[in-house]
């Protein structure tokens, strides 16, 4: 079991890379489907006014600090050790370590181009992996039905699913119930994409830096209204630092 700690009333867990894989690990073992869901300032911020994320959240069986302003918070606020574990590369390590364990995957989102070319990359990178089904994210609801039994008769044991928050996590709590086989269930957002190569992820400077955001930013200046989070999040944080 890791260390959970709240940021700002958020819950997280005190992981670094490799202990979020070991958890992966003990999860398969569990006899029962457990989340996956990462955590950003964005999502503290959304989750401070909406109880269904909140919940969501407390429900998650492990919450990874995505973000380097929850690492930096819960590291303040709590006296943890915690380093960041991105979503987009925790998906990946879960693919390489599954070729060794023999888990089987399947993959649920995005486009139908990107889905494939995503898991072509997978299939080149890690040989032996088994992806055992995929179907993209623009399924009609009347079609969910057949889905599941597909995920079900696929005996795969891992789930990636990439619809975006909140929808990947609505989907979860919605239907993950009925999956007889998952044992991991992993929000992953527009990971997809970034393993297809459709979308860039920060060079290593941003990322070494710890300014993955800002290159999103000056890359997707859509993205503006969004991060408008992350000074209410730094300012939020410096209030109730200077409280303790």
């Amino acid at each position: 079991m890791v260390d959970r700690v709240e940021v700002l009333g958020v819950p997280v867990d005190c992981v670094d890379m490799h202990g979020a894989l070991d958890a992966v690990d003990l999860m398969i073992n569990s006899g029962k489907p457990n989340t996956i869901i990462a955590l950003n300032p964005e999502k503290v911020i959304k989750a401070q006014s909406d109880s269904k994320l909140l919940g969501w959240l407390r429900n998650a069986s492990l919450i990874i600090p995505d973000g380097i302003g929850v690492v930096v918070a819960a590291r303040k606020l709590n006296q943890v050790n915690i380093s960041r574990v991105p979503g987009s590369e925790l998906m990946p390590n879960i693919c390489e370590r599954s070729v060794s364990k023999g888990y089987k995957l399947f993959l649920y989102g995005a486009s139908q181009d990107t889905i494939q070319k995503a898991v072509d990359r997978l299939t080149e990178r890690y040989p032996g992996i088994q992806i055992v089904g995929f179907q993209n994210g623009y399924l009609p609801e009347n079609e969910m039905p057949d889905l599941i039994d597909r995920i079900n008769q696929s005996q795969a044991q891992i789930l990636f699913v990439a619809l975006g928050s909140p929808r990947q996590e609505l989907w979860m709590d919605n239907y993950l119930g009925e999956l007889h086989n998952i044992r991991v269930c992993q929000g992953v957002g527009g990971t997809f994409d970034v393993i297809a190569g459709t979308v860039k992820r920060a060079p290593n400077f941003f990322i070494n830096i710890h300014c993955e955001w800002l290159y999103r930013l000056l890359s997707q200046p859509s993205r503006l209204i969004r991060q408008t989070a992350l000074p209410v999040f730094a300012f939020k944080v410096l209030l109730a630092w200077l409280r303790k």
